[in-house]
């Protein structure tokens, strides 16, 4: 352990560069090229969703409103764009996914649990903020299951909050869980738990299994709803990086959104849980530690996984401009469109 402790501490005095991780084999720096829409007024437009008319996107920003892109316009502040600790109070939206059938929009929001808002926007009202007797810490991402009304979404810590994001991933705990809420029944089931920070959720095209980011191990996990398999997980995609979210277009391509990269420091960091707790405890800023977590330099990137997991292409900006959260194919237009749960900005990247 005392060699360990040397090496955070040397780690912590190193120039950002000798921190990175190696280049990700065949990825093209091309998001650069995106458009950038600054979110005026706003911070961490980190989900981005479309409604049922295709207008938007619509976001859930730092002080818990949800906002539909258009041009400069603007909503009311909870208090100010972007006050870490006051989340608790005003709400994180993170997961945003609209209704098919009723027009609803229903939110993932990081600390008042699983919302929904009608298709003429308002208050958000709650569907559900806790599950066997204990409350949701960190609400994340949810997917719709249209056909049989099921929404599944994931609470990514029950020890941290949103806040304590860095917390959760370098404390080497593995308390997230998978969930589902059946919107006619009102029935909640936990179906997973025990998962290191799971994040994105997407269901296959045909339903047939669900996917799930494992962020803190650098995977997605699959879990097959029907068919012969249903009820096994197996792992669908090993990635060069640590998942945030998925999104899958019309077409039933998904991509996916990376957070930093699997650089050596930071696989030294999550290798033992006592190696991360002593980093968190030393005297060393959020900001110092999350350019750690994401080897020295955010950088976005966005990952296409064809119909097994594999790696079709991988899309990214190296001059560190939004670290991609969310990726998603708007229907009709071939665009990547990146939000970011550090900057007030949405990127657009013409896929062509």
């Amino acid at each position: 352990m005392a060699l360990a402790v040397v090496a955070v501490v040397l780690a912590l005095n190193l120039p950002a560069h000798l921190l990175g991780p190696p280049p990700v084999r065949g990825a093209r720096n091309c998001l650069h090229a995106s458009m950038v829409v600054p979110v005026a007024g706003a911070h961490g437009p980190e989900s981005l969703a479309f409604d049922l008319s295709g207008e938007g996107p619509y976001t859930g920003v730092a002080d818990g409103r949800v906002l539909k892109w258009e041009g400069d316009e603007r909503g009311k502040e909870c208090v100010r764009p972007f006050a870490p600790e006051l989340e608790h109070v005003c709400g994180r939206p993170l997961g945003l996914h609209f209704d098919k059938k009723t027009g609803d929009l229903y939110i993932a929001d990081a600390y008042f649990g699983l919302m929904a808002v009608g298709p003429d926007g308002g208050l958000a009202t709650p569907v559900a903020n806790e599950a066997e007797g204990g409350p949701f810490r960190f609400t994340n991402d949810l997917d719709i299951d249209k056909s049989e009304d099921l929404i599944y979404f994931t609470d990514s810590s029950t020890a941290f909050h949103r806040r304590q994001f860095m917390n959760a991933f370098l404390s080497g705990g593995k308390t997230g869980r998978l969930l589902k809420y059946n919107k006619s029944s009102k029935e909640l089931k936990v179906l997973m738990q025990g998962l290191a920070f799971p994040n994105g959720v997407a269901l296959s095209k045909d339903s047939l299994f669900l996917l799930v980011a494992e962020s803190a191990a650098g995977r997605i996990l699959r879990l097959w709803l029907e068919g012969p398999n249903a009820g096994k997980l197996d792992i669908f995609a090993e990635l060069p990086s640590y998942p945030d979210s998925i999104r899958r277009n019309s077409g039933g391509e998904l991509w996916v959104a990376l957070d930093g990269k699997k650089g050596p420091f930071l696989r030294f960091l999550l290798s033992e849980s006592r190696i991360g707790n002593f980093a968190l405890g030393l005297p060393v800023s959020l900001q110092r530690l999350h350019l750690m977590l994401v080897g020295g330099k955010a950088e976005a990137t966005a990952v296409k996984l064809g119909k097994e997991g594999e790696i079709l292409e991988v899309a990214q900006d190296k001059r560190g401009r939004p670290c991609s959260s969310s990726a998603k194919l708007k229907r009709g237009m071939i665009k990547l469109w990146i939000g970011s749960v550090t900057r007030p900005l949405i990127g657009i990247y013409d896929l062509n």
